[in-house]
């Protein structure tokens, strides 16, 4: 059963256990009155409990009406003092202040920079998304996710018009963009991180491995490239003199990846990185011929129909692809993913130092959204506050906390019928005593 029924059911039964409550103490007062009258020789004791039953019917009548204000008008349009009217139907008269307030609150106890800044500093959110990511039925979960979704992304974006809409704002986009600037920001990335090193040391290490473990092919392919020098003539006439001028060429070759393997310092790593600095430099201006040739050549491929064609059907075939294994009970897609959303969680648990790094981003994100955006938050929890209708409010907060209020009522009655029977004895005292 949904939480709004349950509290439904218990707001109907605390208001007929308090209306039981006082009907009965009111009953009890009545029925005591009139034994006091019919057995007047044991009136002592019957008033005793008549003030009790006096004191629970006022009880439960004061709790009624402390109640009953807080939401509506309990006189109707009786004529009665502006001093009673004025303080009945609290909540809905105040619902413009109690929004105000309740806006004040939220963010003073929960968005504001310096209590976000303060909760997250007692926090280890990375440690806790790793754990989360590393839980097996958690990133399964986000796997299925991705799987129910995906493919209904797929066929949204695959529909005619949004395919087309979407093909001609990119395009717009690739048209308005220079690439020199976004190509000489890349490489100075990889420069200033020596990754076009990385990538030159593991490029030549598979070129000699492959040039050793496939002397046959290697042979072949230089034959292929000795023709199209035209130089291959030469090389097979020298052959019959016993000169085997294409392995000197092949070993030559070796010899010199594996110099360049083993100095870092090797002049030809020296000229790449020259060469790629100077490119740097000149796409980092618009006007030089490099820039000018790269932009020229995005221009010509945009203009190109074939090119776009191809990009488009080239698109629509791998998100087809992917749509149609994500399908698949046994996603290899699914698996691959899951894995690594796993091990990636488990990396967030074991690398310490890149978890305090993740931290104080999210720390600053945090911070900067709560004080740039907690006034916005606060101001649509206020006009929605304000945009409620008194009534469905009311029905809400009484559907919501109505039950307890109405128990009040109950211990109003009990509690009145326990001090008037505590009087009463102690009045029956004092007149025996007197």
């Amino acid at each position: 059963m949904p939480d709004a029924e349950l509290n439904s059911a218990s707001l109907k039964r605390s208001k007929r256990l308090a209306s039981m409550a006082l009907i009965s103490v009111v009953l009890l007062w009545l029925l005591l009155m009139v034994s006091a009258k019919l057995w007047p020789d044991h009136a002592w004791w019957i008033q005793i409990l008549m003030l009790s039953a006096e004191a629970g019917v006022v009880g439960g009548l004061a709790d009624w009406y402390a109640i009953t204000v807080l939401f509506r008008n309990p006189f109707g349009h009786l004529p009665i003092p502006a001093f009673l009217r004025d303080h009945t139907e609290i909540i809905p008269r105040n619902k413009a202040r109690i929004a105000e307030s309740m806006g004040r609150f939220v963010q003073e106890n929960f968005l504001s920079p310096q209590v976000v800044e303060k909760s997250l500093a007692k926090t280890d959110l990375s440690l806790a998304v790793g754990q989360w990511l590393a839980h097996p039925q958690n990133n399964a979960q986000v796997v299925l996710i991705i799987q129910q979704t995906a493919p209904k992304v797929f066929d949204f974006v695959g529909q005619e018009q949004i395919a087309h809409f979407i093909q001609n704002n990119s395009v717009q986009w690739l048209r308005n963009t220079q690439m020199n600037h976004m190509a000489s920001e890349l490489l100075r990335a990889v420069i200033d991180n020596d990754f076009h090193q990385d990538v030159l040391q593991r490029g030549l290490d598979l070129v000699h491995e492959w040039m050793v473990q496939h002397p046959h092919e290697t042979r072949e392919l230089t034959r292929k490239l000795l023709k199209e020098l035209g130089v291959w003539k030469l090389v097979k006439g020298a052959s019959w003199i016993g000169i085997d001028l294409q392995q000197r060429s092949i070993d030559s070759l070796i010899a010199k990846i594996e110099t360049m393997l083993a100095d870092p310092e090797h002049p030809w790593r020296q000229q790449i990185e020259d060469q790629a600095h100077a490119w740097m430099l000149q796409l980092a201006d618009p006007d030089s011929d490099v820039s000018m040739r790269l932009n020229a050549g995005k221009n010509a491929l945009l203009d190109s129909p074939q090119m776009l064609n191809f990009i488009s059907g080239a698109v629509v075939i791998l998100c087809d692809a992917i749509k149609q294994d994500l399908l698949q009970q046994n996603s290899g897609i699914a698996a691959n993913l899951q894995a690594a959303i796993q091990q990636l969680g488990e990396n967030l648990i074991h690398n310490r130092d890149v978890r305090e790094l993740l931290n104080q981003r999210f720390s600053g994100l945090a911070i900067t959204f709560s004080g740039q955006y907690s006034d916005k938050i606060i101001r649509y929890i206020s006009e929605r506050i304000h945009e409620w209708d008194s009534r469905e409010m009311i029905a809400k907060i009484e559907n919501e906390v109505g039950g307890d209020l109405h128990m009040i009522r109950v211990n109003g009655v009990v509690v009145g019928a326990m001090i008037g029977l505590l009087l009463g004895v102690i009045r029956a005292a004092l007149d025996a005593l007197l």
